[in-house]
């Protein structure tokens, strides 16, 4: 992680300062990225998936150099969720068969989604505690933990997923404040509206794929 901080060196450099607090330019272009990504997501766009990638490896490095090493983890494994997500949804065409629509959970599967995050949160704020300087390592953990599982559930065209972004985005969004992150703060802000956007046009695109299904076909 070292190196890669000394090659991003150069966007590190401020761009601007809002009240003293600099603003640098990895942040300014990890927002831009992210922004299209979750676009991307909103229409249920592949073109999200590759967008994730490079935000999230911005981020890491971002993140990193705020100490913030929960997040600065879990960009990296976003990139391998990203990429197993860019396959899931591509995998249909790639095989010349109809791709997989939105869908809910089942109840057991909330359960279980829910409990394992709750239960993983204070085991990786522990390790956070034990292994790094973080000043924040609980309040870290949270979100690294929760946004795993809304990245799977997305991935898998969850609706529920957009439940756990809204949450994640909130309880970021503070800790960002926090850290005087204050461009991804309003990023954060930003995602929390996008993710109740994105939760009602999912449950939008599943009522319409429910009516198709019924629709009798002539042939």
């Amino acid at each position: 992680m070292d190196t890669l901080l000394q090659v991003a060196a150069p966007l590190l450099r401020t761009a601007f300062e809002v009240q003293d607090i600099a603003v640098t330019w990895l942040e300014i272009v990890a927002v831009v990225l992210s922004v299209a990504m979750v676009i991307c997501n909103l229409r249920v766009h592949v073109a999200g998936w590759p967008l994730a990638i490079a935000s999230s490896v911005l981020y890491s490095l971002l993140f990193a150099h705020y100490k913030l090493y929960g997040e600065a983890v879990l960009q990296w494994a976003f990139v391998a969720l990203a990429a197993w997500g860019w396959w899931q949804w591509l995998r249909p065409a790639a095989h010349g068969t109809e791709a997989f629509g939105v869908s809910y959970l089942t109840a057991r599967q909330r359960v279980v989604a829910l409990g394992v995050t709750l239960a993983v949160w204070p085991m990786l704020g522990a390790l956070l505690s034990a292994v790094t300087d973080s000043d924040v390592p609980y309040l870290d953990a949270l979100p690294t933990v929760a946004s795993l599982t809304g990245q799977w559930l997305l991935a898998r065209k969850r609706i529920e997923n957009w439940a756990f972004w809204l949450g994640v985005n909130v309880f970021s969004l503070g800790l960002f404040v926090y850290k005087h992150l204050w461009l991804t703060a309003g990023l954060y802000a930003v995602f929390a509206v996008l993710s109740w956007i994105g939760l009602r046009q999912w449950i939008g695109y599943m009522r319409v794929e429910k009516r198709a299904e019924k629709v009798p076909h002539h042939g």
